[in-house]
């Protein structure tokens, strides 16, 4: 029963790994010429209309409310992979991304970085028919801490 447990959750972990390396992967589509490069910001979306933008590439901002790591594997060259919800937490989320824990510091790192803060996630969105809409991003570039309004 463990090798069956592990063999499932091996493969979940591949199709995080070709996720991981699909987000991180460059382009290859020019811009069309006629484009000013105030334009090749992807459009800004909240976190409730990522559905309405699968296989788009867009920005997500909202406040991260829920945060869920996934302890026990990881993806070499990447450290162990952490959930964050945005806007909405369990059992209901509206979207969600995945970034991961750097070395030394793993996901408890991550999780400092942007637990309770409003951030901004910039990749090409993700989704499961049932489930949310999701961006991975193996490069914590595409992730940004925007300041609090007081």
């Amino acid at each position: 029963m463990k090798t069956i447990r592990t063999l499932i959750v091996m493969a979940c972990m591949t199709g995080l790994a070709a996720f991981a390396i699909a987000q991180s992967a460059p382009t290859t589509q020019s811009a069309p010429t006629t484009q000013s490069a105030a334009s090749a910001t992807p459009p800004r979306v909240t976190p409730a209309d990522a559905k309405n933008h699968l296989d788009e590439t867009v920005m997500v901002c909202g406040k991260v409310v829920d945060v869920k790591k996934i302890p026990k594997y990881g993806l070499a060259g990447h450290g162990k992979p952490v959930s964050f919800d945005l806007d909405q937490p369990e059992p209901n989320p509206v979207f969600y991304f995945v970034t991961f824990g750097a070395q030394p510091g793993g996901p408890e790192e991550a999780i400092a970085a942007y637990k309770d803060k409003r951030v901004c996630v910039t990749g090409k969105v993700s989704g499961a028919h049932s489930g949310a809409p999701f961006i991975i991003t193996p490069d914590r570039t595409q992730i940004q801490v925007q300041e609090e309004k007081k």
